[in-house]
């Protein structure tokens, strides 16, 4: 790691410009980046990057090549509207390791408003806390990766190895942003991606698939309902094979490193569901949005095909006997885990810069949940960090993140900016 003076100077750096920071985080909190409203926060974010002189690429993410790629998740709106954005710091004396600081722009929807203590938009920040859809996952993290760069500049520092600070699109739903930006050929030495993971390094994480189940029925009048099909019905018994494979799959995890002591890896999430056209006639039809996940080292495909057996085989034995029609059809994620195997000069290096920044010792853990560290893993051989501040409630209501945990985290990120990229004083 960089000597201690240079350390103590790119601290003070973060600290001198943390309010600066908050406000920035406040600003695009308040910009609700929404799927396919990603654009306006974009644009925040790329102002950002013009006022630290990186070199800007923005581009929409639709092309051949990402659709042609094995981990591509099928998108169900226009790609050719929804931008990423890379800002690129290239050393006037290239001569250090390169990095990635990725962060995803796009935040889950809100939910009913009213359930939350104030509105999710404001960027509320109260006993230490930021609160607001995206303040969390991920908001504070990128705009960290902004500051931890801007921080080594100010410490009167230049470095000498490539940085490419990525906002991308579309990791809640597809992880096709990062995809697209490494298919447009941004490589580097060692990734980091500061999602919120508890002040703490991401082990492994699992894959990820999306689909809608369609299930026809046959409708009649109520009266003469045992002359009909209900598809609501016959829905839940699709639920309840799906139920039956999450359960088979959650009892191999002793055949899965860095799963065995989770209590439940495996999670199949019934997302919604909608039906049937009039509520005096039996229903003729139903959908459900389902997400599943699966272990590091099942391909998406046998994962598929598993799960289709599953589906075709309910609906072959349904509830008296009749069988019913079922479609399956893929529309987000077709995404495979990873691991992040120990041991690395990048991993090695966190340890220092984690413990200097929070004076105890980096931790990992492994997660249940989707993250794009499988794009630079899986398909660029890249090391990746996921390694980000403490937040509450992402996804649900009232998510915030912690301020302290924001600060240090950007400080950790900045000590290992300098010492991986190496840096020189600045003439």
């Amino acid at each position: 790691m960089i000597p201690h003076e240079i350390a103590d100077r790119i601290l003070a750096a973060v600290d001198a410009r943390f309010d600066e920071q908050l406000a920035r985080t406040a600003e695009l909190v308040a910009s609700p980046s929404l799927r396919e409203g990603e654009e306006p926060a974009q644009d925040l974010v790329e102002q950002q990057m013009r006022g630290l002189g990186l070199e800007i690429d923005r581009w929409a993410i639709d092309s051949p090549e990402l659709r042609a790629h094995p981990g591509f998740g099928k998108c169900t709106v226009d790609y050719r509207s929804m931008t990423n954005v890379v800002g690129t710091y290239s050393p006037a004396r290239d001569g250090g390791r390169s990095l990635i600081l990725n962060g995803h722009i796009d935040v889950v929807p809100e939910g009913p408003e009213a359930e939350w203590s104030r509105s999710p938009w404001d960027a509320e920040i109260r006993d230490g806390w930021m609160y607001g859809r995206g303040a969390g996952d991920m908001k504070a993290g990128l705009v960290s990766n902004l500051f931890a760069f801007d921080a080594v500049r100010r410490a009167g520092l230049e470095l000498t190895g490539r940085v490419h600070l990525q906002s991308v699109v579309e990791e809640e739903c597809t992880g096709n942003g990062s995809l697209a930006a490494l298919l447009r050929g941004y490589t580097a030495d060692a990734v980091i991606i500061s999602e919120p993971e508890e002040d703490a390094l991401v082990r492994a994480n699992v894959g990820v698939l999306w689909f809608t189940a369609r299930v026809s029925g046959d409708p009649t009048h109520p009266r003469e309902m045992a002359n009909g099909f209900n598809a609501i019905d016959a829905a839940y018994e699709v639920i309840g094979a799906l139920r039956e494979l999450e359960e088979r799959w959650n009892a191999e995890k002793g055949e899965h490193r860095y799963f065995e002591d989770l209590d439940h890896p495996i999670n199949f999430n019934v997302g919604g569901i909608r039906g049937g056209d009039w509520p005096s006639s039996v229903p003729a039809w139903c959908e459900l949005r389902v997400r599943v996940a699966t272990y590091p080292g099942t391909t998406a495909d046998d994962a598929w095909s598993e799960i289709v057996r599953c589906v075709e085989d309910a609906s072959q034995r349904a509830e008296g006997g009749r069988s019913f029609e079922v479609r399956l059809t893929p529309d987000g994620f077709y995404a495979e885990g990873y691991v992040l195997e120990p041991g690395g000069e990048a991993e090695a290096l966190l340890e220092q810069t984690h413990r200097a920044a929070f004076s105890r010792e980096l931790t990992s853990f492994t997660t249940p949940g989707y993250l794009d560290g499988r794009v630079f893993v899986n398909y660029g051989g890249m090391p990746t960090l996921v390694y980000g501040p403490v937040s509450e409630n992402i996804h649900g209501y009232d998510e915030r993140v912690s301020i302290e945990s924001v600060r240090r985290c950007t400080k950790s990120m900045a000590l290992f900016l300098a010492s991986w990229c190496g840096v020189v004083e600045a003439e």
